[in-house]
C-alpha cells in the first residue's frame, strides 16, 4: 500500500510517499480502507521531531474515513463494507475528566492515517454521518472533537452566552464557531485576515477583530459587552488582554499555545475576585466523539475545508499548514 512516512525528524521535507506493508487486523480490530484523511497542526510538530518518544519511520496522520474491508478474530464480519470514521486516538482511559497515562493520538507512536489502510480497535470506529462525503468526514475527528470538548464539555456553551473564538482560520476554530452558534451563543472571532473573519461569519459568527491591531481585545470585549467564554489556541501575550474581556464567572478554555507563554503572569486578584475559570483541554473521549458525531448529523454540520490534495502531496499540505495559509481543513484524497 502507499503511505506518507516520516523517515526522520526534520520537517515536512522528511516525509516520503512510499510503499509500505499492508497491515492485518489483530483480534478485536477492523481494517479500514481509507478514502480520505486530513491534516492537523500536530503533523507539523511530529515531522519536526517535537513529540515525546519520537520513533521513525512512522506513518503520520490522525484523521481518516473509509470503509471496513477486513476484520480480526472476534469481530462481526457483517461490518465489512460499512462506511466509517475513525476516533483519532487510543486509550483515553476510564475517567471522562482527563486522559489516562496510556492515551496517545494516531500518527505517533501508533501508525497514522496517511495511508491506504489502517487497523483500529472495533471500539474506535463510528459510522460515517450520512450527510458527509468521505473527505468531509475525514476532516471532522480531531478538530471537531477538540473543539467540542472545549466548547461543550468545558465551556458548557448555551443560549445567551457571548463566546470568543481565536484564530478563526484553523480547523478547530471553524468547528468551535459552529458548535457555539448552533447552541445559541453569540460568537465573535479573531484573525489577522478579513477574509477569514468573513468566512467565520458565514459559519455563524456575528463579528470579529484583527489581532494585529492595538487594543483589539478591548474593542471586541466592548462590542460584545464582555464574554462568558473564550476558546483559545494561541496563548502568548494576548492571554492577559483576553482575560480582561471576560465577564464575572467567565471561562477561558485553551487547547494550544502556538504563540508560546505570556511574557507576564496573570493578575491573580482579578481572577479570584471575578471568579474566572482557566481550563486546559486536549482532544476528547470516545463518549464525546460519539456525542459530537450525533450532533453533527442532527444539525447537518459540515467542516470548513480549505482544499483537497492527493495523498502524494501531503508534504506540500504540511508546509502550507505551517505557514497558516489555510482557512479550514486541508484534506488528502487517497
Amino acid at each position: 500500500m502507499k503511505a506518507v512516512v516520516l523517515t526522520a525528524p526534520g520537517g515536512p521535507e522528511k516525509l516520503a510517499y512510499q510503499d509500505t506493508p499492508r497491515p492485518a487486523p489483530a483480534p478485536g480490530e477492523v481494517r479500514v480502507r481509507l478514502f480520505a484523511s486530513a491534516l492537523n497542526r500536530r503533523d507539523i510538530a511530529v515531522s519536526e521531531g517535537r513529540h515525546p518518544g519520537m520513533q521513525t519511520p512512522i506513518i503520520i496522520g490522525s484523521d481518516g474515513a473509509g470503509e471496513i474491508d477486513a476484520v480480526g478474530e472476534g469481530v462481526d464480519a457483517g461490518l465489512i463494507g460499512q462506511a466509517v470514521v475513525i476516533y483519532p486516538a487510543r486509550a483515553w482511559g476510564d475517567d471522562e475528566r482527563f486522559s489516562g497515562r496510556s492515551f496517545r493520538v494516531l500518527g505517533m507512536p501508533d501508525a497514522g492515517t496517511f495511508a491506504d489502510y489502517i487497523c483500529a480497535p472495533q471500539s474506535d470506529i463510528a459510522p460515517k454521518p450520512a450527510h458527509l462525503s468521505f473527505e468531509e468526514a475525514a476532516a471532522t475527528p480531531l478538530a471537531g472533537l477538540t473543539s467540542w470538548r472545549a466548547a461543550v464539555t468545558h465551556g458548557e456553551v448555551g443560549p445567551g452566552m457571548n463566546v470568543l473564538v481565536t484564530g478563526a482560520g484553523s480547523g478547530v476554530s471553524t468547528f468551535a464557531i459552529q458548535w457555539a452558534a448552533l447552541n445559541g451563543a453569540r460568537v465573535f472571532v479573531t484573525s489577522s485576515s478579513e477574509e477569514k473573519i468573513a468566512k467565520a461569519q458565514a459559519l455563524g459568527a456575528i463579528g470579529g477583530g484583527n489581532y494585529r491591531e492595538p487594543g483589539y481585545a478591548a474593542a471586541l470585549g466592548a462590542q460584545a459587552k464582555g464574554f462568558h467564554l473564550i476558546i483559545d489556541s494561541a496563548g502568548g501575550d494576548g492571554f492577559n488582554a483576553l482575560l480582561d474581556t471576560l465577564r464575572p464567572g467567565g471561562r477561558y478554555v485553551f487547547f494550544g499555545a502556538t504563540l508560546g507563554e505570556p511574557s507576564s503572569p496573570p493578575e491573580l486578584r482579578k481572577l479570584f475576585l471575578r471568579h474566572i475559570r482557566i481550563q486546559g483541554s486536549t482532544m476528547g473521549s470516545p463518549r464525546e466523539f460519539a456525542a459530537m458525531l450525533a450532533f453533527a448529523a442532527a444539525h447537518k454540520v459540515e467542516p470548513a475545508i480549505d482544499r483537497v490534495l492527493p495523498l502524494s502531496q501531503a508534504t506540500e499540505g504540511v508546509a502550507l499548514l505551517k505557514s497558516f495559509g489555510q482557512a479550514g481543513k486541508i484534506v488528502l484524497r487517497h
